[in-house]
């Protein structure tokens, strides 16, 4: 693959851009990185809902990528799994465009939405690179929105959601715009990892999303992770404290961009110490899983109630999801940090239940996995109580409304590095098809062709609006894609796998 600075030019509603071309064996595609869909986050509108872009006179280069959101980098181990981009400037709310051809019509688009606790990410990580998906025909949006404090802090005076407020302009803009990219504006399918599944979710749930998109794929996510305002107003008052600062926007907007990081790193801390519902609040502590204090809120403007409460009762009828997990989801939290190696089968109950799980579903767990360490079993029963039993929620209330409309998967090849086995974010080079140019969890000689299955099947849904295998149903049993198992054919699907589990864990 290789870069060509010979872009082509392609008007927007705010001015015209000139991106690179990207020539890949025998073909090329087209990226245009770096474009402005909300105005800089200066002053007192870094605690607003999203302005509109600001317009530019003659070409903007687009072909070097912009700022990120506010941000610090991982921390060790993490630091040497994920990548970090921190790139610092007020243009970050930007996204980025890799197409096929901008002359093109009517062409699917996928827009993505990175994860990373809320409090992290980039869409400019190489991982994230679209052009795999350009050469497969689509159009790839990838998108910043703010994080921690400045995308979901509650603040009285503030909109709520601030982040999810920003990922609503972003695709409004892609309505507006896409077209001159080559993309068709009835076709776009957001997907999204982590904190971008959680996103997705709550995207589905709101009221404000209608006419957006029309697919999801919901990678490790769920649809709990929204708190309640009295309770998100915990975490406000205790961010707030530290400062001897009212819990207002007017309190807070007076802090420069590092210490709000380094406030938010401090409070990351305390709930780590001491995740009791009497000091977060129950919605909190439960659906951050003591470790995650900010993320969106139940404001009765962008989020009505719980999202899956709101997919329960019909929200995002009529859009077609895929989602699924990892096999070994927490292992990517537990296993390089050296806490799953510290767990004893007499800390393991307590531990557990630190994280909302009762121990006697954590005596099953052990039962069926005769030989597993206490923190394997761990690992397991976390991996199903944040991300596998959410997942399937979603995929059942969706087909349960809108029959045929939901397919699941289970991504479980296995790493060599660092014991991680199928952790959470290893499949996100597979989804990409960009194995080699990032090999920190993959290692050196990761399978391509996994690559060629999990990254088709993301783009023949975006194509098609079917992924390549039977959909859940309600009332049958839930088939299951499972790319990568070694003991399993290439194109396997699973009936109901680990069935006797997944009742026992679960968030709301």
């Amino acid at each position: 693959m290789s870069d060509e600075h010979d872009g082509v030019r392609v008007t927007t509603a705010s001015g015209a851009v000139r991106g690179r071309r990207i020539t890949m064996g025998d073909t090329s595609v087209h990226a245009f990185l770096n474009i402005p869909y909300a105005a800089p986050l200066v002053g007192s509108a870094r605690f607003e809902a999203p302005a509109a872009a600001q317009t530019w006179d003659g070409d903007r280069d687009a072909t070097a990528h912009g700022p990120t959101p506010p941000q610090t980098p991982y921390a060790a181990p993490f630091s040497e799994l994920l990548p970090s981009a921190v790139v610092p400037g007020d243009e970050s709310l930007n996204l980025s465009v890799w197409t096929p051809d901008p002359g093109a019509a009517g062409l699917p688009v996928m827009v993505w939405i990175h994860g990373g606790a809320f409090v992290r990410g980039a869409h400019r990580i190489p991982t994230y690179d679209g052009s795999a998906f350009a050469r497969d025909g689509v159009v790839m949006v990838g998108i910043n929105y703010r994080l921690g404090a400045l995308g979901f802090l509650s603040l009285p005076g503030a909109p709520d959601n601030r982040g999810l407020l920003d990922q609503l302009a972003a695709l409004r803009w892609v309505q507006d715009n896409i077209t001159a990219f080559g993309g068709d504006p009835d076709r776009v399918t957001v997907f999204g990892e982590s904190a971008g599944g959680m996103s997705i979710a709550a995207l589905l749930a709101s009221p404000l999303s209608p006419g957006l998109f029309a697919q999801a794929i919901i990678q490790s996510g769920n649809a709990v992770a929204a708190a309640e305002v009295a309770d998100a107003r915990l975490v406000t008052a205790d961010f707030t404290e530290r400062f001897s600062l009212p819990p207002t926007v007017s309190g807070v907007a007076q802090l420069d961009d590092e210490t709000l990081l380094r406030a938010q790193a401090e409070q990351a801390v305390a709930m780590m110490t001491d995740g009791s519902p009497g000091r977060w609040g129950r919605t909190v502590a439960a659906r951050g899983l003591g470790l995650m204090p900010l993320f969106p809120t139940i404001d009765g403007t962008v989020l009505e109630s719980l999202p899956i409460d709101a997919l329960t009762a019909g929200a995002g009828s009529g859009v077609p999801v895929l989602a699924g997990t990892t096999r070994d989801e927490f292992r990517f939290f537990l296993v390089p940090s050296g806490v799953a190696g510290m767990i004893t089968d007499e800390t393991l109950p307590a531990v557990a239940q630190r994280f909302g799980i009762d121990p006697s579903a954590v005596a099953v767990y052990a039962a069926i996995r005769p030989g597993a360490t206490p923190g394997d079993v761990l690992c397991a029963a976390i991996t199903d109580h944040a991300f596998r039993a959410g997942t399937a929620d979603i995929v059942d209330a969706v087909a349960a409304r809108d029959g045929g409309s939901a397919w699941q998967y289970e991504f479980a090849w296995a790493t060599e590095v660092r014991d991680l086995r199928s952790a959470h974010a290893l499949e996100l080079p597979f989804v990409f098809d960009t194995v080699a140019a990032t090999s920190a969890m993959t290692g050196p000689n990761p399978p391509t062709g996994l690559a060629d299955d999990v990254h088709g099947a993301w783009v023949r849904f975006a194509t098609t609006g079917d992924p390549g295998w039977d959909p859940v149903r309600p009332g049958s049993p839930r088939p299951v894609r499972t790319f990568g198992d070694p003991d399993l054919a290439p194109d396997a699907v699973v009936h109901d796998p680990r069935a006797d589990e997944l009742p026992l864990t679960g968030v709301r």
